[in-house]
């Protein structure tokens, strides 16, 4: 689905059965970041629960404020990432992905074990050069260094923690009491 494409309904860009209007707050930026991560958090809610996977949310948006794609953890396969869900939904060449930002609940992936890419390297690939999160991924199954590769890599990378309770809430079958 492209950028320009209005003749398609919501749930394309979200997948079947998931029926709802996205924010439309503007072109991403200081203004409006927090309002499309909130939409990336409200994407994690559903994931399909997972002993051992987080429950992650993201939405690729173009630089004029238009939703590219969105994806959620399993979304079409039990293995799947948000990120990965997300940019599955679009070609690789994209033409507005160079000039994107993609909101996900979580810091980006470095390392996985079912896959042999971890998110970082796909939005790498993708030549996204903006990434919005709102919570560090935990220690809980592997060391994650998504912010620092990216950073490294020359990617804006920006952190909003006022956000990262309500991930961690959607994650908390994963920190039992």
């Amino acid at each position: 689905m492209t950028a320009s494409s209005d003749r398609h309904p919501p749930e394309d860009r979200h997948g079947p059965g998931v029926h709802h209007d996205p924010p439309t707050p503007g072109p991403p930026g200081p203004a409006t970041d927090l309002a499309w991560l909130r939409e990336a958090v409200n994407l994690s809610r559903l994931c399909p629960r997972s002993t051992t996977a987080f429950a992650v949310g993201a939405v690729i948006v173009t630089s004029t404020g238009q939703i590219l794609a969105t994806g959620y953890s399993r979304e079409a396969d039990p293995l799947d990432h948000a990120e990965e869900a997300a940019l599955a939904k679009l070609p690789p060449d994209h033409p507005h992905l160079r000039n994107a930002t993609i909101y996900t609940s979580l810091e980006p992936c470095t390392t996985r074990a079912s896959r042999p890419q971890g998110c970082t390297q796909l939005i790498l690939t993708a030549a996204i050069p903006r990434v919005v999160f709102a919570w560090h991924e935990p220690d809980v199954f592997t060391d994650c260094t998504g912010a620092e590769t990216l950073r490294e890599a020359g990617v804006e990378v920006i952190e909003l923690p006022t956000l990262a309770p309500e991930v961690r809430a959607v994650n908390s079958h994963l920190f039992p009491s």
